[in-house]
């Protein structure tokens, strides 16, 4: 049997059919119905998973059941999303919800650790028993494998690596919590402080240090410090057979990578330091951890 995912975003909900070989044989995105309200969202859902399955000529007795992902806290036993503030999900029943549309039985995950489980499964954490995906984007997401099976927090909580306090009293996060590590090694950082000397965002502040701009030069270095002892600290606390990078920072690639371990493995307690790779499921693995999730 096939496998329907959703990975919902705030700016788009992107889908598709999972084979049984886990593979994603199909797939398509439609406009996130921004401030529309919930049930504009389960009528974008439902028309882009009637539009795939036809377009793609897959019967629906052949889906054996729909997995969404979220960007935000979510209960999954109870399918519930507790708090997606920017899908305007609070205490949303949308597993429900969508069920009843779709008339499939649908399980919810968040949106990081479905990809965590779709890198698990078909990319950069195959085959490890103890890994981290940490993506860094406009914040930091990321999921944990522990013996070999998606860890979602021990109250079901999931995991929130990006709201470690890596600095105390540090920068205010969007949280409301002064220091965490997202305000320290996301994209956001780099794009804020590199507005001082004329840099839009991540993306060209990373390029002008590749050309050697000194002022950039200096920002990637001290952004390099902050996200190898964030590294480290998560390295000491679970030893983890190897971390993958993803999100938009990871497309530099060699230029993040070798003085980001480099920097960690000086501060790591253990005589060797694990793998830190790239992550390798590409921007589809929302779309696949959420198939997956489905039993």
């Amino acid at each position: 049997m096939m496998r329907f995912g959703f990975d919902i975003g705030g700016t788009n909900i992107a889908a598709g059919v999972i084979d049984e070989r886990d593979q994603l044989v199909a797939k398509d995105s439609v406009r996130f119905p921004c401030g529309e309200g919930n049930q504009a969202v389960i009528d974008a859902c439902a028309g882009l998973y009637r539009k795939i399955l036809d377009q793609n000529a897959i019967p629906e007795q052949a889906i054996a059941g729909v997995g969404v992902a979220v960007p935000g806290s979510v209960s999954p036993r109870e399918g519930v999303v507790v708090d997606a503030h920017n899908l305007g999900f609070h205490h949303t029943p949308l597993a429900s919800m969508l069920s009843d549309v779709l008339k499939k039985p649908v399980a919810l995950i968040n949106d990081a650790d479905a990809a965590t489980l779709a890198e698990h499964r078909i990319g950069a954490l195959k085959g490890t028993q103890t890994a981290m995906l940490i993506t860094i984007g406009t914040g930091i997401g990321g999921g944990l494998i522990l013996n070999g099976e998606l860890f979602r927090g021990g109250r079901d909580n999931g995991t929130e690596p990006g709201h470690m306090v890596l600095r105390n009293g540090g920068r205010l996060c969007s949280c409301g919590i002064n220091g965490c590590a997202e305000t320290y090694c996301s994209a956001t950082r780099l794009g804020k402080d590199g507005a001082a000397f004329g840099k839009q965002n991540a993306r060209e502040v990373i390029e002008a240090a590749k050309e050697g701009n000194e002022q950039a030069l200096a920002l990637f270095g001290a952004y390099i410090d902050d996200f190898g002892s964030y590294i480290a600290s998560i390295i000491n606390l679970l030893d983890p057979e190897r971390i993958a990078i993803g999100g938009g920072v990871s497309g530099a690639g060699s230029f993040l990578l070798d003085p980001l371990r480099a920097d960690a493995e000086k501060k790591c307690f253990f005589e060797t330091c694990p793998e830190i790779v790239i992550a390798s499921a590409g921007n589809d693995a929302g779309i696949i951890g959420a198939g997956l999730i489905v039993s």
